[in-house]
């Protein structure tokens, strides 16, 4: 029989050890896990709306402003201005804050522009071969992990793991289950 392991996992927002309550636990606590949201909200509202400000300046013009560079090449305005100070980036003055830095000349130095995220897309379906020797049944699931076969339904439905039924059994995937129990799909 097969006993399962409590294993301690790090907190992905304070770095702490603990014990998690379930399988798919990855903060240490409900602090934490409201940190981390917000952290990831902020981070995605900045996001769009550098996109925003990107998507604005025209592709075609062939000398941006520093602020325009800063946003397309992903540079502090001050290191730009810095440089231009140093001239080791050509510019031209047009007056009272008005340098204009030439396009190709910051692609040949920094590369192209910054690829900036781009709206998520649906996750690419995985391919499962369901065949029995390729599956475990519920049963020995809930024996091998050591969980009652509620949980195990529900975890299968949660993480929508594929099954079949083949007269009175249903079968998933071992190498999801696998995936599943070891920690291996939770981070």
């Amino acid at each position: 029989m097969w006993a399962m392991k409590r294993i301690n996992k790090q907190c992905l927002n304070c770095g702490v050890e603990f014990l998690p309550k379930t399988v798919a636990s990855v903060y240490c606590s409900h602090i934490c896990s409201k940190k981390a949201y917000k952290q990831k909200m902020k981070r995605r509202k900045d996001e769009a709306e550098v996109k925003e400000r990107a998507d604005k300046i025209p592709k075609s013009r062939a000398f941006i402003s520093v602020p325009e560079a800063g946003i397309l090449f992903g540079i502090a305005k001050r290191t730009l201005y810095r440089l231009v100070d140093q001239g080791k980036i050509p510019s031209v003055n047009l007056g009272t804050r008005l340098v204009r830095i030439d396009r190709s000349v910051m692609e040949g130095m920094f590369g192209p522009a910054r690829n900036l995220p781009q709206p998520e897309s649906a996750p690419k379906k995985k391919l499962y071969s369901l065949e029995k020797e390729d599956c475990y049944t519920i049963g020995e699931i809930s024996e091998r992990f050591q969980i009652s076969e509620s949980s195990v339904n529900s975890h299968i439905r949660k993480y929508s793991i594929p099954t079949r039924q083949i007269g009175k059994h249903v079968y998933a995937p071992k190498g999801e289950i696998d995936n599943l129990y070891n920690g291996n799909d939770f981070i």
